[in-house]
């Protein structure tokens, strides 16, 4: 049997070997018990033998590096100690979590599909001529209404915490509707245009020549949109990533599946909490 051949085989013992780095990095060593750290390290000890192999045969870049990084973080969760690892916090909110963002599938079509209704309804909204009802039809007279006369006033002032913990729980309840709704794919997709429709109509509506609260408005918005949207994006994204590993195994059980995809996908819907909430503060 070729090495190549060999190698293909035995992925499904990798998957379980990062399976288990994910549950000691969550839970540490009592997590696993004795009988799974005596399987950790069986595993770890053969993903070594399969790096050398990978190595001595020179096979893909991608399979080499895969398995470094694999024996590393096996190596690392075996023998860590239980100091706080700041460098290690760092590398991940500055490292893996943009490059997960950036490559995962999810991330990038709610992306496409968030902006994309967006832009159209905004569009929509602001050329009368094509749609003249539209911005009425998604927004209601009464929240037209209501947004001019917020934004007939200046928005400069001192600081309300009252206003400020509103519009977190506002925000954030935003992102967490996509994020939970995202687990059964369709309410994800569904919420997530209905948000971009509902604020591209805003946005839309806001910059017609005829609205005078345009430029109080825009000064308003600036801010803090870029946060929010951006936040509305990755929550939407991560919850469809976890509602698809429950469809789309990889070998796993469900609820393994399920298990993993969540734990990866935490930091990217902390950095969407993140965003929310310097969001919010800065609307408020």
């Amino acid at each position: 049997m070729k090495v190549a051949e060999l190698l293909d085989r035995r992925r499904k013992f990798w998957q379980e070997l990062e399976y288990l780095c994910d549950s000691m990095q969550a839970g540490g060593r009592k997590r696993l018990g004795a009988a799974g750290l005596t399987r950790f390290a069986t595993l770890y000890r053969a993903a070594c033998a399969d790096l050398a192999l990978a190595d001595a045969y020179q096979l893909p870049p991608s399979t080499v590096q895969y398995l470094h990084r694999l024996v590393g973080r096996a190596h690392n969760q075996l023998y860590r100690t239980r100091v706080f690892d700041f460098a290690a916090w760092g590398r991940t909110l500055m490292v893996e979590v943009p490059q997960r963002v950036f490559n995962d599938r999810c991330v990038q079509l709610m992306f496409v599909l968030f902006y994309g209704v967006f832009l159209l309804s905004a569009f929509l909204a602001y050329r009368k001529d094509l749609w003249p009802t539209y911005a009425e039809d998604v927004l209601s007279a009464e929240m037209i209404t209501g947004m001019e006369e917020m934004h007939t006033a200046s928005t400069s002032g001192g600081s309300n915490p009252f206003g400020t913990s509103a519009y977190i729980w506002h925000n954030t309840s935003i992102g967490l509707k996509c994020f939970v709704s995202g687990l059964l794919v369709i309410p994800g997709l569904f919420i997530t245009m209905f948000n971009a429709a509902t604020l591209g109509a805003v946005f839309g509506y806001m910059a017609r020549p005829d609205v005078e609260q345009t430029k109080t408005f825009y000064e308003f918005v600036t801010a803090h949109g870029p946060f929010e949207l951006t936040a509305i994006v990755l929550s939407a994204g991560a919850g469809l990533r976890l509602g698809v590993s429950w469809m789309s195994t990889k070998g796993l059980g469900r609820l393994a599946s399920l298990q993993k995809t969540g734990r990866e996908t935490l930091p990217v819907m902390g950095s969407a909490i993140i965003m929310f909430a310097l969001a919010a503060i800065t609307e408020a």
